[in-house]
């Protein structure tokens, strides 16, 4: 078992009718690293929305005969999907469209919210329909009512965020205006460029604003509300500043692209920089360092380059096998990382190898490329992770649900080391973690259980289908609200 992140959104804004669906798509196939359950995206061509959604990957569900329905306009958003909260079936795909009094809108969200379920529940109450069960509908309601009481979208926006509160980065189109808006921790990452042409776009990573040729403006604050139209740029920061800033530290470990920069930190040098601390921190005697693809590679040659053991490619990986892959039973199931990864005889036959991957969660995946590369003659094996271990559940958009499954909370280091087969285990300190972001403040509460926000009083949560214990332990504040399951 691997951690997955929930999504990544993208937003496209033109001064006049263009192709932008294709530009939605470029966006989204730069972001697909972040989510490859669904994905979707929405064209606005005058007040009019036009939308292609399904489950699969991008390349999969916009055929070029799809893209060419959505047609031309001046706006479009879009959303690939990794589910945290909510079924992976077709009524959860994004983005999420409203018709309403006031006009249409349409949201894309990436996050979790902590009170989600409280929210719902009031909602119901009053009469509310949902067709989903993920928490952007909800702060779609949330938003819809809102704007019946202020005088524009972005007024009912920033209303709002006094209501929603968890991890949310958003991007919302109305009929007439592009916005951005980022909750006041900046859990999540999110940013914006313009183009030559003068387009503006904004994209969950910088990599995606590289994939349809936007300079890199700047991060969004947290707190931050961006408004695009023809009126220009606007920024509302009435909720900055009001929260400690915590980006969630797995957006530099592992969930985002190596190319990206992050509120001003690269992550190929994050990640370089925990493969340096984790060669202070728990130096080997090894004759080569290898990385498990792909956020491995770049600790791991940091690890080289610090401990001064030579850094060699380990492993190929076959690039056409996405999250998607089907296992038709258990003995095929075993076989998932063999046709996934294949170690480098050459490089490791013989040797003693550090092996760098970015976490443990489980161990049944660490424990199979442990074997792998055993199987291809390693002499010994020394697993190094980039982070330090997982010993407390995610409310936050990363589907670390339950102590209950995480090998961490269960053995100590010496067992675990047994368990996956290495000859010996080391893990990223807490400390040399909370470094990786530079100046930026960073969530650690996986690691810690120091959650930066009030969290829900039973935390339960749906993504594996299974019953969480309610015995976690956490630390003040904790609010009052039930997550709940919601079918």
């Amino acid at each position: 078992m691997s951690i997955h992140e929930e999504c990544g959104v993208f937003g496209y804004y033109s001064p006049k009718k263009t192709d932008v669906a294709k530009k939605a798509y470029f966006g989204l196939f730069a972001l697909q690293h972040r989510g490859q359950e669904s994905c979707g995206i929405v064209v606005n061509d005058d007040g009019v929305f036009t939308s292609v959604k399904d489950l699969g990957l991008v390349s999969e569900v916009f055929t070029p005969e799809k893209l060419n329905t959505l047609g031309e306009g001046n706006m479009a958003i879009g959303h690939v999907r990794y589910g945290t909260t909510g079924a992976t079936i077709r009524a959860n795909c994004q983005p999420i469209e409203v018709r309403h009094i006031k006009g249409s809108l349409a949201i894309a969200h990436n996050g979790n919210l902590t009170n989600a379920a409280s929210l719902r529940t009031e909602l119901e109450l009053k009469g509310s329909i949902f067709h989903t069960t993920s928490d952007t509908e909800t702060i779609a309601y949330i938003v819809t009512r809102e704007r019946l009481t202020h005088p524009t979208i972005e007024a009912a926006l920033n209303s709002a965020m006094n209501t929603v509160k968890g991890a949310y980065s958003l991007v919302i189109m109305s009929p007439q205006k592009l916005i951005a808006a980022r909750d006041p921790n900046g859990f999540r990452p999110l940013c914006y460029g313009k183009t030559e042409d003068g387009c503006y776009c904004i994209a969950s990573e910088s990599c995606a604003l590289n994939a349809v040729g936007a300079a890199f403006i700047r991060d969004i604050q947290p707190g931050e509300i961006v408004v695009f139209s023809d009126s220009g740029v606007q920024s509302i920061t009435d909720h900055c500043g009001k929260s400690p800033h915590t980006l969630c530290v797995f957006e530099y470990i592992y969930f985002a692209r190596s190319d990206s920069e992050i509120d001003g930190v690269s992550v190929h040098q994050s990640r370089k920089l925990a493969g340096g601390i984790l060669a202070r921190e728990h130096p080997a005697d090894a004759d080569v360092v290898v990385g498990v693809p792909d956020s491995g590679l770049d600790a791991a040659l940091g690890y080289s380059e610090e401990s001064g053991i030579p850094y060699s490619i380990g492993f190929v990986k076959n690039r056409y096998i996405a999250r998607t892959f089907i296992s038709p039973g258990q003995g095929e199931r075993e076989n998932k990382v063999r046709i996934k990864l294949n170690p480098i005889k050459s490089a490791v036959s013989g040797k003693k190898v550090v092996l760098i991957d970015d976490s443990i969660v489980r161990g049944t995946t660490s424990e199979r490329i442990v074997r792998l590369l055993r199987d291809a003659g390693a002499k010994e094996v020394h697993m190094r992770i980039s982070s330090p271990p997982f010993m407390h559940p995610c409310f936050y958009g990363t589907d670390i649900d339950s102590e209950d499954t995480l090998i961490a909370c269960n053995h100590p280091v010496e067992d675990i080391a047994r368990i996956i087969g290495a000859d010996s285990l080391g893990y990223l300190s807490l400390e040399g973690a909370q470094t990786l972001g530079g100046k930026t403040g960073l969530c650690t509460a996986c690691f810690s259980g120091n959650y930066p926000t009030s969290i829900p009083d039973k935390p339960y949560k749906n993504r594996f289908e299974r019953k969480i214990s309610e015995n976690v332990k956490t630390k003040p504040p904790v609010a009052a609200e039930k997550l709940g399951v919601i079918e």
